[in-house]
């Protein structure tokens, strides 16, 4: 232990770390100043983007994660200059490493870029209803890398941003008032009009839907076994949706009941126009062999 100390020059030592102490203050105070201007800057920038449309979700983490995160790196790399750290080489390692770090998480940086995206196009906000991704639900949170949504069932469903933007969105709530449309059929021999005011007194004053908008019953197709008509109510609110279609499907049935109107189960008519005699003469052949495969297939309980 003593020949260690023999070995260094306390004084040198000394001397070294008095003249390092300047620089090692300096780069104390870069990183003081970076924080300082990060607090007093945040308010300000988040006021200004919240101003331009940005919103709060995006400004929240374009200020306190990337706004700072940039700083603090600055101030860093400030900081190892006054300390004597080769600057250069350090950002050309981090360099590489962020190449090699970028192509492990593609996907992440996919779905953030993509975060970016929604927030800037907006197509949806928190509290929307919306149908992506074969999933219906309101949104509940959006992130820079998932939109999180609460389904009617009060199941909660994460989808990665970049599945959102890569498929068809349908925003329920967009516009504020959504038209409900209820498919109800009826039988060719009944008469529309009178199916149609039937339905029409059905939803009459009905809860929820909205006043202002008129109900119509419109023929929306000609189906095979029955004339499809659609009963459009509209709504305020696009949180009730699913509930009023159920209920607007279940009062129609129950209108066209009351009025002996005939909703058609699906069938198939065959019409005879003309026979050929040699096809009726090629069942008169079969039906005496008919007649005898009847008791061999059992005729049981009889």
């Amino acid at each position: 232990m003593d020949g260690l100390l023999e070995k260094i020059d306390i004084q040198d030592l000394l001397t070294r770390l008095v003249e390092f102490l300047p620089s090692l203050g300096a780069a104390i105070l870069i990183l003081i100043l970076a924080w300082l201007l990060f607090r007093l800057t945040r308010g300000s920038l988040s006021r200004m983007l919240e101003r331009a449309g940005f919103e709060p979700a995006l400004v929240k983490m374009l200020i306190s994660n990337i706004y700072r995160f940039v700083l603090m790196i600055f101030g860093l790399v400030m900081a190892a200059g006054q300390i004597g750290i080769n600057v250069g080489a350090a950002l050309a390692g981090i360099g590489v490493a962020g190449i090699a770090i970028g192509f492990a998480a593609q996907d992440s940086l996919a779905n953030t870029l993509a975060g970016f995206m929604i927030f800037w196009d907006k197509p949806f906000q928190v509290g929307d209803w919306i149908n992506v991704a074969d999933e219906y639900g309101e949104v509940a949170e959006i992130t820079m890398r998932s939109t999180r949504m609460r389904t009617p069932n009060n199941t909660y469903v994460v989808i990665p941003n970049k599945s959102i933007i890569d498929q068809v969105l349908v925003n329920h709530s967009k516009h504020g008032e959504t038209r409900v449309d209820v498919p109800i059929g009826i039988a060719y021999k009944e008469d529309i009009p009178t199916a149609r005011e039937v339905l029409l007194a059905a939803v009459k004053g009905f809860e929820d839907v909205s006043a202002v908008r008129p109900t119509e019953v419109v023929v929306a197709k000609l189906s095979s076994s029955s004339v499809d008509m659609q009963l459009r109510v509209w709504i305020d609110d696009a949180a009730i949706e699913k509930a009023v279609y159920a209920r607007v499907m279940e009062a129609g049935k129950l209108a066209l009941d009351h009025a002996g109107i005939e909703i058609p189960y699906h069938h198939m008519q065959l019409f005879i126009d003309k026979v050929d005699d040699r096809v009726w003469e090629g069942v008169k052949k079969l039906a005496p062999l008919s007649a005898l495969s009847g008791p061999a297939n059992g005729q049981q309980g009889s």
